[in-house]
């Protein structure tokens, strides 16, 4: 291996010497077949049908909305972004219900993503409706903003909540600013996350008692009641039934713990009905393993080999305290998972031929899809060093076995080779029909961010374009 690419493609004849991972089961994976686009196109529809059947009734019901002046137009303003705010406040529990469908619609991931970014519109939008209700009644009123906030804290029922869940949600946005998130541990972070429900439920009452369209008896109260029921029966059937059935058939339990570098380690689990299980390479599981030290948090990892019917596995690189004390877990061990999600995988692929690019630990979920993916595809695999390789021996079997071309790019990040390979002349050197190929990528943020750039420059379009980001 040279300190910038590692020239030969491996074609190696024999299968790693590893429990448990034996040619036959490498082999045994079926080709999975693509899925279309048509179930993620259905849901950004459904969403914008949901936000004109949020303000329809305002609109049909104020003919004189912008008459009054400019406390009523404010007024009219506050209403609207209200029913907005409302609206996209429901649809981020949907978001993070994690029902299975809309996984295998539009991904694990994809979702956060929406999630995050809707986040910052809904603290706005929600501040900005307290804000333009309260200067338009004042308006209305003749007082000031702070006498007319005074009047509806004491006058109205529900209004002291609704201004603690503004007050709780713009927290929350002050909290997800990416700077302060980081500060924060990553199990800690997720239970301030779940103060959102408190959101939801202070400002039901808010909504129902005082909102010009919510408050009166009629189909636009009922289709709100049925999208807060639906919202709440989804959280609990997608956080807490499934996961519950899927434990109880399945009954993970850790079989061995093997070490493959001195930060790496592969955990190998067992349980009941693997035969059943519904998993794909490039899929993840949130794992919590039922020991001491780490029976009260949970984290997301990705499966390192595809589905074989006996056992699964997930390949960690030791970062901190809950991966370090994973090399000491015992084997009978029980374990909790939530998933599969994702759709970092073959059945997501939009053309036959595929590139892709491994960072660090972040060849595991690529390693596990080569065992489904259709022959030829081409693997650049990014390291600092020899050490930082993990899963050679496979990684080599399998170049041999299922064809793929395979470069292992070595070296420290600015040493020319490495830009050299991984930029668009590089690319298309490496792989002339890049833009051709769906590119899959997984690694640190900022070799995804680099090697995202360097595709598209080379004519990859974004469509074809896959990411596995570390964080969730």
């Amino acid at each position: 291996m040279s300190d910038a690419v590692d020239a030969d493609r491996r074609r190696v004849g024999t299968s790693p010497h590893r429990p448990g991972v034996r040619p036959d089961s490498l082999a045994a994976a079926d080709l999975v077949r693509r899925r279309g686009p048509g179930g993620r196109r259905l849901l950004i529809t459904l969403f914008w049908v949901g936000i004109v059947a949020a303000v329809a009734p305002w609109w049909f019901t104020s003919p004189a909305a912008l008459a009054g002046g400019r406390p009523m137009m404010l007024t009219n303003a506050g209403r609207v972004v209200g029913l907005v705010a409302g609206y996209v406040l429901l649809v981020q529990v949907l978001l993070m219900a994690r029902l299975r469908l809309f996984d295998r619609w539009v991904g694990a991931d994809r979702l956060a993503r929406w999630h995050r970014e809707n986040g910052g519109f809904v603290v706005v939008a929600v501040l900005s409706h307290a804000a333009l209700i309260l200067l338009g009644y004042a308006g209305l009123d003749r007082i000031s903003p702070l006498g007319e906030a005074k009047r509806l804290l004491t006058g109205y029922p529900h209004m002291l909540a609704a201004f603690a869940a503004a007050g709780l949600l713009a927290s929350l946005g002050l909290l997800a600013v990416r700077a302060v998130r980081k500060t924060l541990p990553y199990e800690l972070w997720k239970w301030v996350h779940r103060s959102t429900y408190a959101v939801l439920y202070l400002a039901f009452g808010h909504q129902f008692a005082h909102g010009q369209q919510l408050f009166r008896p009629g189909p636009v109260r009922v289709g709100w009641t049925a999208f807060y029921v639906f919202a709440v029966v989804a959280v609990v059937y997608g956080r807490i039934l499934t996961p519950v059935r899927f434990n109880l058939r399945h009954r993970l339990t850790v079989a061995d713990v093997v070490a493959e570098s001195a930060d790496t380690v592969s955990i190998y689990l067992t349980g009941q009905r693997l035969d059943r299980l519904d998993v794909l390479g490039g899929q993840f599981f949130r794992f919590r393993f039922l020991s001491r030290l780490l029976w009260w948090q949970s984290h997301p990892f990705s499966v390192s080999a595809a589905r074989n019917g006996r056992w699964m596995r997930l390949t960690v690189k030791v970062v901190g305290g809950h991966t370090g004390q994973l090399r000491n877990l015992v084997p009978g061990t029980a374990v909790w998972a939530e998933g599969p999600s994702g759709t970092f995988t073959a059945a997501h692929r939009t053309r036959q031929r595929t590139l892709l690019i491994a960072g660090g630990i972040g060849i595991t979920p690529i390693r596990a899809m080569l065992e489904e993916l259709p022959p030829g595809p081409v693997v650049i695999y990014r390291a600092s060093t020899p050490a930082d390789v993990v899963l050679r021996r496979e990684l080599d079997w399998l170049a041999e076995a299922r064809g793929v071309d395979l470069w292992y790019v070595v070296g420290p990040r600015d040493a020319p080779g490495p830009r050299h390979v991984l930029s668009p002349a590089g690319l298309r050197r490496l792989v002339p029909d890049v833009a051709e190929r769906d590119v899959y990528l997984c690694g640190p943020p900022g070799l995804v961010e680099a090697a995202t750039r360097a595709v598209r420059r080379a004519g990859v379009s974004p469509g074809q374009i896959h990411l596995a980001a570390f964080e969730l």
